[in-house]
């Protein structure tokens, strides 16, 4: 892993940089799946709640006048 490092970055002499570099390239690479993760069950949480929507809020009384009194 270092040796592919230093062939990417040439002009790194430190194989502590190298493998500094390959680990902040690791974490936002994490960082990124993580994200992406959170998002995607955020999205299935909503997907869930919009679908139960019917069942918990009775709409024709949502938006008749009475309940906005």
């Amino acid at each position: 892993m270092l040796d592919l490092a230093a062939r990417a970055w040439p002009d790194v002499e430190e194989r502590k940089e190298l493998l500094y570099r390959l680990a902040r390239i690791g974490q936002d690479a994490i960082r990124e799946q993580v994200t992406e993760n959170e998002r995607s069950e955020r999205r299935a949480r909503q997907r869930t709640a919009l679908g139960r929507a019917n069942d918990l809020i009775d709409v024709d009384a949502a938006l008749a006048d009475a309940a906005w009194r």
